[in-house]
Order: structure tokens, then C-alpha cells, then sequence
């Protein structure tokens, strides 16, 4: 565990301090990209603020991601049951996904309004695909002759997806709830662009006030929080596949 987290945190010590010492220098000016220890003041000058805007975008990339996850799976399954179903409507779930987001936005605060409702419609928008993706994949990559010996067994198509199918796509199940962990705070921090709130809101106010220190610290609050999302996907998933998939036991 020590080893761990030391490999990464090194080059971040690293990084931060020869971007301290770029700026003080003078080889990179402050009004572009700020100290590390201006960003740590304004996160401590801040702190109410931020920790504020942080619930309200954390609360609403949970309930986004939530959403996404429990959809994402449902609809995969849906997908799943004919080859009919999947080409007539997985289509159009490729098509949401290539929609740009920031178009979508402004649309999504005149059907839900301002507030947090938009927010965690946008975070749910921006992170359903990657696990419709990866869930559907999975489930159509089930091993055939295991298939086959359920069918042997007489086994029902419910029996067939809850005891086979479903374990099977567990693996690709992860890996698009951790691209999607990702992705709802993404989507909530544009919600919050264009409905308000958030550290989307701190962002965009700080920019108007010139104070690119206070951007910086509500991004990197932004990153935490991505970040701590997909430690929990992984912690899941190692404690669910531990045991049986070789993807967690090395």
C-alpha cells in the first residue's frame, strides 16, 4: 500500500515544485498559471466556499452517477436480449454520446430549470454511455460453451443472464463505471457552467474576477473528486473480483 502511494505521489512533489519555481522566476507568469502556493492559499483563504461548491458538485455527480450506472446496466441487458433490439436501438445511444454536451446544456436547463436537477441531467447525460458500452460487450462476450452447457441444463434466459451473463460482463462492467466516474463530474461541473452552482459556478466567477489561483483550486477540488470516485469503482471491484478474475489478483 505504502508503495503505492508513494509511485505517484513523487512526481507530483516533483512537478509541483518545479512549477513553483518556474513562476517565481519569472519563466511562467502568475496570471496564466499561478503558484502551487497561490492555488494552497486561496484554497485555505476559500475554504468555506469551496467546501460548499464541492458538496454541491459532489451530490450531484453521485446522484448522475447513480443514475447512469443503474440505467447504463438496464439498457445493456434490454440491448442484449435480441440482436433485432441491438440494431435497432443501439444506435441511437451512440448518437447521445456524440453529441457535444456544452450544445445539450442549455437545453437541459429549459426542460429541468436552474439547480441541481440540471446538474445531475448533465452528469447523467455525460457518463450513461461508457457503461451501456462496456456492460453490453461483456454480456455478449460470455463464453459459448458455457452458454451452450446452461441451455444443456435446461436453464430459463433469466437463470442464463443473473447466473452467467451478468458475472461474465463484471470485469467490463468496472471498467466503464470507472470511465463513467470520470465523466459525471465532468458532465455536473458544465451543468453547473449553465444552471449555476457548484464549483462550475466558483470557476466561472473567479475567471470574470481575473483570479486564475481560485480556478486552479476549484479545479483541482474538481480532480479530487473524479479521482476519489474511481478509487471507490476500483475498491469495488477488487473486493467483488478478487477472488475469481485474474484482473484483481496480481
Amino acid at each position: 500500500m505504502k508503495k503505492t502511494l508513494l509511485a505517484p505521489l513523487i512526481p507530483f512533489v516533483l512537478l509541483t515544485l518545479i512549477a513553483e519555481f518556474l513562476v517565481r522566476a519569472g519563466f511562467v507568469r502568475a496570471y496564466l498559471v499561478p503558484a502551487p502556493s497561490a492555488v494552497f492559499r486561496a484554497m485555505i483563504d476559500s475554504r468555506v466556499e469551496l467546501l460548499q461548491a464541492l458538496f454541491a458538485t459532489s451530490a450531484g455527480s453521485l446522484a448522475g452517477f447513480v443514475m447512469s450506472a443503474l440505467t447504463g446496466i438496464a439498457i445493456a441487458v434490454l440491448l442484449s436480449s435480441s440482436r433485432g433490439v441491438q440494431r435497432a436501438f443501439y444506435p441511437y445511444a451512440i448518437f447521445f454520446q456524440t453529441v457535444p454536451l456544452i450544445a445539450v446544456a442549455p437545453l437541459l436547463v429549459i426542460w429541468f430549470g436552474f439547480g441541481i436537477q440540471t446538474v445531475i441531467a448533465s452528469a447523467f447525460v455525460a457518463s450513461v454511455f461508457p457503461v451501456i458500452a462496456n456492460t453490453l460487450s461483456g454480456i455478449l462476450s460470455t463464453d459459448p460453451p458455457l452458454r451452450d452447457l446452461f441451455k444443456l441444463y435446461g436453464a430459463s434466459p433469466l437463470v442464463t443472464l443473473f447466473k452467467l451473463r451478468l458475472p461474465a460482463a463484471l470485469p467490463q462492467l468496472f471498467t466503464g463505471l470507472r470511465v463513467s466516474a470520470g465523466l459525471a463530474v465532468i458532465g455536473a461541473i458544465v451543468g453547473e457552467f449553465i444552471a449555476g452552482g457548484g464549483l462550475g459556478s466558483v470557476v466561472e466567477t473567479a475567471r470574470t474576477q481575473q483570479r486564475i489561483d481560485k480556478v486552479f483550486a476549484a479545479v483541482l477540488l474538481a480532480s479530487l473528486l473524479g479521482l476519489a470516485l474511481f478509487g471507490f469503482i476500483n475498491l469495488l471491484s477488487h473486493l467483488t473480483l478478487r477472488r475469481w478474475h485474474a484482473s484483481e489478483q496480481s
